[in-house]
């Protein structure tokens, strides 16, 4: 039985086709199983915003798209686990708030908390893991990662706030005010709900203006993620299923030909395992100095894959999952879009 809540949202904003697709697909929470008819929750909207969210990770990501097209058409589904995506963490960036600040204001009134901190010193950033308090297990988490640009070159600094010096804020006070109303009560009317859920879609975009050929280069110097998200801007970086044996996983897509990731990340836990595809290439305009554009082959998103295994927990005497994430395999999974970068830094090089 299908939550009505969460399929009105997503048919008018998605329409009825890819609603009935990401039905098919993906898993759906038990807490979902019931629902008051015109009343939308905080879990709802997060779950309906979530699977909108994959919808457009897969439509940039045709190596997740075939993958997933795969696992339905063999009767499969996808667990979504996670999605991920970049922020800035930079006084510079327009009109949109710094960092992940300008995600927690969407975040927390739809019921994640904050769930872990990962140090990710050797990209210059920080990531922290936010949980969905009423189905921490089955509602996708978001991994957001801020980028310190002051651990970066003058130069560099000075490219971070010209590329994000145009940025809009695409919340508007009313979106802001639907947000607070959330946060206070735990639920929204529909209506109000279905206006709301198109803008923080939205928010996980690109919101400033193309970026120069000459910042662009500057930035990938120094941070091949600084660079993405020059290109790319707030949209998931990647999205990820959860599997029972990622190990078996990878050798299969391999078998394929598909481009994976050669080994899988391990954390120290021994409990999180995760690997992924090669971030998928995108054409992107870049502005030239004369004031046309040029496009440029760039790393897009891209589709990984996470294996959990479950702790006992002492407390309530269960079993539970271990949501938990690791530095060092952040650190590895980040890597596909840095090799990608550099593939096709390579190629456009070539080809002048």
């Amino acid at each position: 039985m299908r939550n009505s809540n969460v399929e009105s949202l997503l048919h008018g904003l998605l329409g009825a086709q890819k609603t009935e697709r990401l039905f098919a697909t993906l898993n759906i929470p038990a807490l979902l199983q019931e629902w008051e008819e015109g009343v939308v929750t905080r879990a709802e909207l997060a779950q309906a915003m979530n699977m909108a969210l994959f919808e457009d990770l897969l439509e940039r990501s045709p190596n997740g798209r075939n993958y997933t097209n795969d696992a339905i058409a063999q009767g499969g589904s996808v667990y979504f686990d996670h999605g991920a995506l970049r922020t800035v963490r930079w006084a510079h960036s327009g009109a949109l708030p710094p960092g992940e600040a300008a995600f927690t204001r969407i975040l927390l009134p739809l019921g994640f908390k904050l769930n872990g901190r990962y140090p990710l010193d050797k990209l210059g950033m920080t990531g922290r893991a936010y949980v969905h308090e009423d189905a921490p297990d089955e509602i996708a988490q978001f991994f957001v990662s801020e980028l310190h640009p002051e651990r970066f070159s003058k130069e560099f600094q000075q490219a971070v706030s010209n590329v994000l010096g145009t940025s809009r804020d695409p919340l508007t006070p009313l979106a802001c005010s639907q947000l607070a109303e959330l946060a206070r009560d735990g639920y929204l009317p529909l209506e109000t709900a279905r206006e709301l859920l198109p803008v923080i879609v939205g928010a996980f975009s690109r919101q400033h203006e193309a970026p120069s050929v000459k910042d662009y280069e500057t930035l990938l110097l120094e941070s091949a993620e600084m660079a993405w998200i020059a290109t790319e801007g707030n949209a998931f970086n990647h999205a990820t299923d959860r599997v029972a044996d990622v190990f078996k996983l990878s050798d299969d897509e391999k078998a394929k030909g598909r481009p994976m990731k050669p080994d899988v990340e391990r954390s120290r836990s021994g409990r999180v395992f995760q690997t992924a595809y090669r971030a998928d290439i995108v054409l992107r305009d870049l502005r030239q100095s004369d004031g046309g554009t040029v496009k440029r082959e760039v790393p897009g998103s891209f589709y990984e894959f996470i294996t959990r295994k479950r702790i006992f927990n002492q407390a309530t005497r269960q079993w539970e999952t271990d949501l938990r994430f690791d530095a060092g395999n952040a650190t590895g999974i980040f890597k596909m879009t840095a090799n990608t970068a550099n593939n096709a830094a390579n190629t456009s090089a070539a080809g002048k």
